[in-house]
């Protein structure tokens, strides 16, 4: 199976441009791409993981990558996609991200001996003459196409700024740019970036009379036609101080029935013959499928130690056997015992399974809380140290939970 066809099995493609001619150019490893990453946080998430997994699979079969990191466009904010306008950021902001954004990319891709590149956008963005890039660029942009754009679209009826109607030029310019300094003739992206990709190819054409190509990535959702990689309290992060190897893998081992063999095909590097196997899976073996992706993103994203740490406090929490040594644990003090024993909202509010004790009570009351696998409602159910002993497994929801032991 040529890398081609492997993208198409694994459900990646979304749109091409001309599929003939990028089947060639990554089947014999002459495509030069890039993905663009614009550094709207100090970390990457679920969502830049995926597009950092296909240019890992590219660049193993002879591609060469680019990492195009966006401090240019950074400072002007990608309308696709959104309701509203990104906040601003500062200069000092945005090239903390990208240092970020660096350490980050280095776990996925291979950037020795000229195997791959990262280069920042502001290194031309930011000393453009204004009036020399609306001769040069923008006469090459029909304002009635841009306005039909679907990145466009959804925004007209709450207002599209200027600043922002100016990202597509920006994003094309980058393709040319590209182009022209590294031989770059492939761009990828999220299908939501499919106007401002096919605005750089029809730039390059314009301007250089050459050929280059673009393609789309499935966006990743679940089978309600939701984006993954989001939970109630915000995105999953690749950062394992803003999301740890705990809850990175207790996302993945919780998704959807229907959605945990297309997230072993899109995001794993599985054999494809292994994740149809799965197929006929049904019940607790399921279960057991969903353990092998979290196993096996935990591992890509925090390294095999930790992906394993993170198995073995899961087993030991769902009562599938295994060492809870690696589980989250707080301990107690004697200031905890001060006014008498703690009840489950102070227990609740000391593990960092809520942050106050009113939604600590709400939680309670709600029933989703546990003790040891035991339902807790009573919001004034108190716990001794006899009752804690050698420590007692605290739960609020399916994903949040932390042994709590006498210190």
């Amino acid at each position: 199976m040529t890398i081609y066809d492997e993208l198409v099995a694994r459900g990646l493609i979304a749109q091409v441009t001309d599929e003939k001619e990028i089947r060639d150019l990554i089947n014999s490893g002459n495509a030069v791409f890039y993905i663009g990453f614009d550094p709207t946080a100090d970390s990457l998430h679920v969502g830049h993981f995926m597009a950092l997994c296909l240019m890992k699979r590219l660049q193993m079969a002879g591609n060469k990558p680019i990492a195009l990191l966006g401090g240019g466009t950074g400072m002007i904010g990608d309308p696709s996609g959104r309701t509203d306008m990104r906040k601003m950021m500062t200069p000092e902001t945005i090239q903390h991200n990208i240092d970020c954004f660096k350490k980050q990319m280095s776990r996925f891709i291979d950037f020795s001996d000229g195997k791959a590149m990262m280069v920042n956008n502001a290194d031309w963005l930011m000393n453009l003459n204004y009036v020399e890039l609306l001769r040069e660029v923008g006469a090459h942009f029909s304002v009635n196409n841009m306005l039909r754009a679907e990145c466009y679209k959804q925004r007209m009826e709450k207002g599209l700024s200027f600043l922002e109607f100016n990202y597509m030029i920006m994003q094309s310019y980058d393709f040319y740019m590209l182009y022209q300094k590294y031989g770059c003739n492939l761009q990828f992206g999220g299908d939501d970036q499919w106007s401002n990709m096919l605005g750089g190819t029809e730039l390059i054409r314009r301007k250089l009379g050459k050929d280059a190509y673009a393609m789309t990535i499935t966006l990743l959702l679940n089978s309600e036609g939701k984006k993954m990689g989001k939970t109630q309290s915000g995105a999953v992060w690749l950062d394992p101080e803003k999301t740890t190897p705990y809850e990175f893998y207790q996302y993945w081992r919780n998704v959807g029935d229907a959605d945990v063999l297309k997230c072993l095909r899109m995001l794993t590097f599985l054999p494809l013959e292994q994740i149809d196997e799965m197929d006929t899976w049904e019940g607790s073996r399921l279960n057991e499928a969903k353990d092998i992706l979290a196993y096996e993103l935990t591992s890509l994203v925090h390294g095999q130690e930790e992906a394993e740490k993170a198995r073995a406090a899961s087993r030991a929490l769902f009562g599938g056997g295994g060492d809870d040594a690696n589980t989250p644990s707080v301990a107690l003090t004697e200031e905890d015992f001060a006014n008498g024993d703690p009840d489950i909202l102070a227990i609740l509010v000391k593990a960092g399974l809520a942050p106050t004790r009113s939604e600590a009570r709400r939680n309670t009351e709600q029933g989703g809380v546990t003790v040891d696998g035991e339902k807790i409602t009573d919001v004034k159910k108190t716990f001794s140290r006899e009752e804690i002993g050698d420590g007692i497994l605290v739960r609020r929801g399916k994903k949040k939970y932390c042994k709590v032991t006498l210190g």
